[in-house]
């Protein structure tokens, strides 16, 4: 038997994740493609067991205060789970949660908060990318929490549950 799978997810503050669940919602229609949890993930794919899991993000979240990044730009690519996303710049606050969660993946970071999942026509993602990047470029998003999900590459996306969560200082 295989260990779960879990993934460690700092979450946008409420009314932001109101925001963008829509914009997710919004885009899963149109495509035809699944809904999801809006998140910026920052350890992906572990099979740690939940208890160490769950300290670490408690102890992470000690360290950093809540707080906002600016919507870099709205940008589109083939991979699945990249399909459409908001990304933010490696700022300070992103960079210590990186490092104490998954050191060394550090050197590949790329903080983003993915709004389509799936792959769809280049044509009508562009457009719809354009629109989202009047919306949301250059807006701020607060993240005050960090939590452990069990989802994966390997685990269907309607299965993804949230099991632990940590407030931001």
């Amino acid at each position: 038997m295989t260990a779960p799978i879990h993934s460690i997810w700092l979450m946008p503050a409420a009314e932001d994740a109101v925001l963008l669940a829509g914009i997710v919602s919004e885009l899963s229609q149109r495509f035809g493609t699944p809904l999801f949890t809006p998140h910026l993930t920052i350890a992906g794919d572990t099979d740690r067991p939940v208890t160490a899991l769950a300290s670490a993000i408690a102890e992470a979240a000690g360290e950093v205060a809540a707080f906002s990044e600016v919507v870099a730009g709205i940008e589109t690519s083939e991979a699945f789970f990249r399909s459409f996303y908001a990304r933010f710049a490696v700022s300070s606050p992103l960079v210590a949660l990186k490092q104490r969660l998954d050191g060394p993946a550090t050197e590949v970071f790329m903080p983003h908060v993915s709004l389509l999942y799936g792959l769809v026509e280049a044509s009508p993602k562009a457009q719809a990318a354009d629109k989202i990047s009047h919306a949301l470029a250059g807006r701020s998003i607060r993240f005050d929490r960090l939590c452990v999900v069990t989802s994966g590459q390997d685990v269907p996306i309607d299965q993804w549950r949230v099991v632990q969560t940590a407030a931001l200082a």
